[in-house]
């Protein structure tokens, strides 16, 4: 049984006050310093778990803090003016849709629990390029907001693939139903 709260959570808590520092700094270098600390943060909380061990509030806290950060993140991006509105929704849609998926997997009491996966953390890797062109004023911002939006498609795509065959038993590599 894995521990009530490990390591690793007290780096993932760190999250937090960054997100709510990030809207007060006006300073382009301070908010890029702020995202280098959550990666970072995301980045070390994820190491120490894996090297000591997780925990139960870990599993919960973790995408809690990934997302509250993104979210606060854009939304001072787009009050800037430097995405508009749409795109902030584009970078976000795996987020948004993680949260909704989960809202309604637990009211309908059917939790499916679905690990980390390469689309995942290419979409987050994603949205932190995107954070940091959007403040240093790249050229092709907005571009890279679409290509995450992009990616977060395929990172939907991948998790709902990999949820049906969680909840529907476990498939085979040629994706006929493997019988139990």
């Amino acid at each position: 049984m894995k521990p009530r709260f490990a390591v690793a959570d007290a780096l993932t808590a760190l999250r937090f006050p960054l997100a709510v520092l990030f809207p007060v700094v006006r300073s382009p270098m301070w908010q890029l310093a702020i995202i280098a600390a959550a990666a970072a943060s995301d980045v070390g909380d994820g190491w120490l778990a894996r090297r000591h061990g997780s925990s139960r509030a870990g599993a919960v806290l973790d995408p809690i803090a990934d997302k509250f950060f993104m979210v606060v993140a854009f939304v001072t991006i787009a009050r800037r003016g430097l995405l508009a509105w749409y795109e902030v929704l584009g970078v976000l849609l795996r987020d948004i849709l993680a949260v909704l998926g989960f809202l309604a997997t637990w009211l309908l009491r059917r939790p499916v629990a679905v690990p980390a996966r390469a689309g995942g953390k290419a979409v987050t890797i994603a949205q932190l390029l995107t954070l940091v062109a959007a403040i240093a004023d790249w050229t092709y911002t907005r571009h890279l907001a679409w290509a995450t939006a992009a990616i977060a498609v395929y990172a939907l795509w991948d998790y709902g693939r990999t949820a049906a065959g969680t909840r529907g038993g476990a498939r085979r590599k040629d994706g006929a139903q493997a019988v139990p």
